[in-house]
């Protein structure tokens, strides 16, 4: 098994030991990789997408990877950074939910590859005396390490005897699915480690734990919430995703493409070396709302939401009567050079070549570099030539003999 350890630890804020990881790594076994996730709402965000796009790393390494559905924990509701025990929800909104989520996390994971699980299985079933031995394996003061629970005792606050089950529940999922590696925000540390406790309690050996960041939303400051409204929906329509994702700023960009993108480490080395050496960062961040469009929807949706996002920026510099060119062709593909001398732009195709090597012809907004760049047949471009000349060139398939 080919493994990618640089791969798996970027964007990971902290990883539980890192040498165990390395080890069990170097061992070429297929590990067991869990990230819970409780359907609180019908919809996620791409700032619960951070964990779902390390999984799919690790699964793309050959590793067996279980998408926990929180259905039981979500009954008690985690209690994880709130200062007020959180309201239940009832068995319908969670089933209705987590529907929802399941369908949205194959729009990342390989659904083929991919372990459902639900802790209602397990825990449903689990007699009054089940789960008083469950809580016999933790005691109150260490409870009152984890941080929210502190704070609430230290102001006097109430907490719910049903919240100390929450990071039980969560430990024992690890437990019952035998877990090597568990993923989850930096919120959620503490359950975590919850979950080593237990399988050392439980004789098994202690899952490696990984976390990683809140991701930033559109701000750029606050973490991504609906709340704050700086979010991006994974069931968004795709013009308005890729909009929304060309809008953050350009430092924020790279923290996306490390969190978000699954190209490889040193594809995004590349990639930030062309930026500084003077790419477009505009550019960049057009392959980022690509990738990012094009998986929750599909590669030929993505490229049609950047083509109309494109077309929107640009027609905002240009006349509203803007010439159409058609242009008829007998193949699938059209050569750049070969369109331009259609369209009667240039007297020639050799002429086509030198303003494409100028940097003097862009499509759709973007520069052309290469004169072998083909149009697919058939198509409609945005076709400049130097500064003034634009026109709306329309390839046709031209009728067969």
């Amino acid at each position: 098994m080919i493994t990618d350890f640089e791969l798996l630890l970027r964007g990971v804020v902290e990883t539980i030991p890192e040498s165990e990881l390395a080890r069990k790594l170097k061992l070429g076994k297929q590990l067991r990789v869990k990230a819970g996730f409780d359907p609180t709402a019908p919809d996620i965000h791409l700032g619960h997408t951070v964990v779902l796009t390390k999984l799919r790393q690790f699964q793309d390494q050959g590793h067996h990877v279980i998408f926990l559905i929180g259905d039981f924990t979500a009954l008690i509701g985690d209690p994880t950074g709130k200062n007020v025990t959180r309201p239940a929800l009832s068995e319908e909104e969670v089933r209705v939910n987590a529907a929802t989520y399941q369908e949205q996390a194959f729009k990342i994971l390989d659904p083929d590859r991919t372990e459902v699980a639900f802790n209602s299985s397990w825990m449903g079933p689990m007699k009054a005396d089940g789960l008083i031995k469950l809580a016999s394996r933790f005691n109150v003061a260490r409870m009152l390490e984890r941080d929210d629970f502190k704070k609430r005792h230290a102001a006097g606050r109430p907490i719910a005897i049903h919240e100390f089950l929450y990071p039980l529940v969560q430990g024992y999922d690890s437990v019952q699915l035998r877990a090597d590696v568990e993923l989850g925000g930096t919120d959620q540390k503490f359950n975590l480690l919850v979950g080593r406790h237990l399988q050392e309690a439980y004789q098994q050996m202690p899952q490696v734990i990984m976390t990683l960041p809140l991701l930033e939303g559109l701000d750029g400051v606050q973490k991504m919430s609906k709340s704050s409204g700086n979010y991006i929906g994974v069931s968004e329509p795709p013009d308005m995703m890729f909009s929304k994702l060309m809008s953050i700023s350009d430092e924020l960009m790279w923290r996306y493409f490390e969190l978000l993108s699954l190209r490889g480490n040193a594809q995004l080395r590349g990639l930030r070396e062309e930026v500084t050496a003077g790419k477009n960062p505009r550019d960049a961040k057009l392959e980022l709302a690509l990738e990012i469009t094009s998986r929750f929807h599909s590669v030929t949706v993505g490229e049609l939401a950047k083509r109309r996002w494109i077309e929107r920026v640009t027609m905002k510099q240009l006349p509203d009567d803007i010439r159409e060119v058609c242009v008829t062709y007998h193949e699938v593909q059209l050569q750049l050079p070969n369109a331009l001398k259609l369209t009667g732009l240039v007297n020639s195709t050799s002429e086509a070549r030198r303003l494409i090597l100028q940097g003097g012809v862009r499509i759709d907004g973007e520069r052309v570099e290469d004169p072998a760049k083909c149009c697919a047949v058939p198509g409609s471009y945005l076709l400049e030539i130097g500064k003034r000349t634009v026109i709306r060139m329309v390839c046709e398939s031209a009728p067969h003999r």
